[in-house]
Formats: structure tokens, C-alpha cells, sequence
């Protein structure tokens, strides 16, 4: 009874592992099936284009005023007034601070005074000597007296204009006392405030010009090659800029100076471009972006392939692309690059117009491998690959699902039949 009841209790267990092991030994070949579809992994590609293009290289760089100012009194003295807003613009001849005249005004006139009285000494002088010269034609008075008198005029005479140069001094100072801008751009801040005793070495404050201006930055030995034989001989060299808040590069200049000689320890050199500022976006000591046209050495339009960047791998310090040949095989390109241009990378070496290369999935791809190819259109926006990446890995989920379905359907008819 006992031995009844165990049996009745573990044939249910029995059977379950029975059909276990049958499922098991059907489902293997069923999962061999299901592998991938003939013709290699799905991946997207795109066909390398052409375009007309003038080749641009990017830096960065600081902006600078083309004039900058420090302002000093030429005379000391109290400061009296300032006369400008900080920030302000002002214009060249703008008066800045005034200096306390009185002191200047009182010595100017007392060399005004001076030089009147020399003057009046040396006229008095040339008509003694006039009249002595009537008297030495009549032989009333001595040729050494008449000597004497023309030699008092000349002394006189250097006297006053002596004095006259005094005057003219005091009135350069007195003029000094007024502190004007000596160009036309924006005022920073007051430095020294009225009532204070300045001197020539203080700074009052400083101006600097604000249009033009100038965007100062270190070019490679590439880029001097490039285009430091065009700026020598006068030739137009395209730079724009961008600012840190800005998309793109807005704002268009020209090359304006190459150094004459590349810094052996940076392999750099310093350039400049000057670019207009009429609405005053533009401020010295901003950060630039620098984008120079250098195209093929010649300034001009070229002709090169172009890929996108998602299409580029990296090889230790190798860049290359999947090329897929006419057989539909994967085939490994090495290829050398140039600057990205409205979102697509120039290629100089490695590749030619109209063939085709793996642009998603490059994980999946391997040297001399079939592959299974959706084709899209090479442009910089990566959605178009990924949607169609994203269809193409959705249908093959699907094929396998349906192997996995079929495969299951086998093994439980196996097992039913068993």
C-alpha cells in the first residue's frame, strides 16, 4: 500500500524531468537555426559625397583693442572734476579730469608778463642802437660805443625770446590741466577721485578703442604654411570669429598679421585679424573662436569627400573606415582627415567620392566579413542612420523570435508525441 501510495506521489516528477530532457535535446538544433540571418550583422551605410567646400581650421583666441590708453596727468596738482561717465564713450579731445589752474593760470601769467618786459628791453635796445649809428656818422661818439650797443640789442633779444618760450611753457601747462581723451572708444572707471594730489606717475583712468578690433591667436605650422605666404603678399585671408554665447562663427574679418617665425617650442604662431565692431558686440579681452579659411593653399574653393563622424573609427593614433566592396564585405581603410565642415569631416586620404562605407554598427563589423547593409543618405544628422539602425535590428528581433517560436512549437510536439 505503502509502495503504491510513493509511486502515485513521484510519477508526476518523473514525467516533468522526461519531458525536460526531451524539450532540451530538440530545442539545441532548434537554437542552432535561429542564428543569424545569412549576409552578416545589419548595419547602416552611406555613400561618401563630393562637395565644394573652402577648408577652414579652428583655434582659439583672445580679442584686443587695436588702441589702448593709460591715461596720466602731464602736470600735478588737485583734481578739481572728472568729467565722464565710467563705461562711457568718448571721443577723441573729450575732456576727462581737470586739474586745480589756478596755480598754472598765475604762472602763466607772470611769464606773459616777463616775455612783454624782455621785449620791451630789446625795442628800447635797437633804437639806442639806431641812434648811435647816426652818431658814429657824424664821428660824435666812439666806434666801440655803437659796437656796444648792437651786441646789448642781440643780448636782449635772446632775452625776450626767452622769455616768450617761458610763456608759451606755462601756457602748455595750463592747458595740461585739462586731461583729455587722446582717441575715440570707451572710458573705463575714475581711478583717482576729486580732491586728490596727483602726479605724471599716476594712472587716471584708461581708454581703448573698441572698432576696429583685433582677434589675436596661435596658428599651427599646418595653417602658417597654408596661408603666411598669402597674408605676405597682400592677399585676403577670410577669419571669422564666435563668442561664447554664439553659434557658429557670426562675425567676419581678415587676416591681419603673421609673426615672423614659428615658436619652436609650441610649433606655433601668432597671428591677427581685424574685424569691424560698429554695433560694439565686440570687447576687448573676450574669448574668441577663430575659424580661418585656409583652403588648399591657395585661399580658394576645393573639391573634397566628405563623411560623416559617426562613420570614423579609432586605431590606437590610426583613423580608419569600413568600406564595403562589391562582394558586400566589410574591408578595413585607414584615412586621413581634415576639419569638419558644416557637420562633416573632410577626408584628404584613404577614401574616394561614391564609395560606400559602414556609417552605425561599426561594434558589429569585422575586416573581410559580410555585412548586411541599410543604405542612408550621408549628412550630419545622426537620427536618419539611427531610425533606420533601429529598423533594421527591430526586424531582425523579429525573425528571431519567430525561429525561437517555431523551434519551441517542434519541441513541444516532440514531447507530445514521446
Amino acid at each position: 500500500m505503502r509502495y503504491a501510495l510513493l509511486l502515485k506521489t513521484a510519477a508526476p516528477v518523473m514525467l516533468a524531468a522526461i519531458a525536460a530532457l526531451v524539450l532540451s535535446a530538440c530545442g539545441q538544433p532548434a537554437a542552432q537555426e535561429a542564428g543569424p540571418p545569412p549576409g552578416g550583422p545589419p548595419i547602416t551605410a552611406a555613400t561618401v559625397i563630393e562637395k565644394t567646400i573652402v577648408e577652414t581650421q579652428e583655434f582659439s583666441g583672445r580679442l584686443e583693442a587695436v588702441d589702448r590708453v593709460d591715461i596720466r596727468p602731464r602736470v600735478s596738482g588737485f583734481i578739481a572734476s572728472v568729467h565722464f561717465q565710467p563705461g562711457a564713450e568718448v571721443r577723441k579731445g573729450d575732456v576727462l579730469f581737470v586739474i586745480d589752474p589756478r596755480p598754472y593760470q598765475a604762472e602763466a601769467s607772470r611769464a606773459e608778463a616777463a616775455a612783454l618786459a624782455a621785449r620791451a628791453r630789446a625795442d628800447l635796445a635797437r633804437v639806442e642802437l639806431a641812434r648811435a649809428e647816426k652818431l658814429v656818422a657824424e664821428k660824435a661818439i666812439a666806434q666801440r660805443e655803437a659796437d656796444e650797443k648792437a651786441s646789448s640789442v642781440k643780448e636782449l633779444e635772446a632775452s625776450a625770446r626767452a622769455a616768450q618760450a617761458a610763456y608759451e611753457a606755462a601756457r602748455l601747462n595750463l592747458g595740461f590741466t585739462k586731461v583729455h581723451s587722446p582717441i575715440n572708444g570707451r572710458v573705463s572707471k575714475a581711478e583717482v577721485t576729486a580732491g586728490n594730489l596727483v602726479d605724471a606717475s599716476v594712472v587716471l583712468t584708461s581708454v581703448v578703442s573698441n572698432n576696429p578690433i583685433y582677434a589675436s591667436f596661435d596658428g599651427d605650422e599646418d595653417t602658417y604654411l597654408r596661408v603666411g605666404a598669402m597674408a605676405r603678399s597682400g592677399k585676403q585671408v577670410a577669419v571669422r570669429i564666435g563668442l561664447a554665447n554664439e553659434t557658429g562663427f557670426p562675425h567676419e574679418g581678415k587676416l591681419e598679421f603673421v609673426d615672423n617665425r614659428v615658436d619652436p617650442a609650441t610649433g606655433s604662431v601668432r597671428m591677427r585679424a581685424t574685424f569691424s565692431n560698429a554695433d560694439n558686440a565686440l570687447a576687448p579681452g573676450l574669448f574668441a573662436r577663430v575659424q580661418v579659411a585656409t583652403g588648399n593653399g591657395r585661399g580658394g574653393e576645393t573639391r573634397a569627400a566628405m563623411i560623416a563622424e559617426r562613420a570614423v573609427g579609432t586605431d590606437q593614433d590610426r583613423k580608419f573606415v569600413y568600406v564595403i566592396n562589391g562582394d558586400g564585405k566589410a574591408e578595413y581603410r585607414p584615412v586621413k582627415l581634415g576639419p569638419v565642415i558644416d557637420g562633416l569631416r573632410v577626408v584628404r586620404e584613404g577614401l574616394q567620392p561614391g564609395e560606400k562605407i559602414v556609417v552605425n554598427g561599426l561594434q558589429r563589423v569585422r575586416p573581410g566579413a559580410p555585412v548586411t547593409a541599410q543604405m542612408v543618405a550621408m549628412d550630419a544628422d545622426p537620427r536618419a542612420a539611427q531610425g533606420a539602425q533601429k529598423a533594421s535590428d527591430k526586424a531582425s528581433d523579429k525573425a528571431s523570435d519567430r525561429a525561437d517560436d517555431k523551434a519551441a512549437k517542434k519541441a513541444e510536439t516532440v514531447a507530445a508525441k514521446s
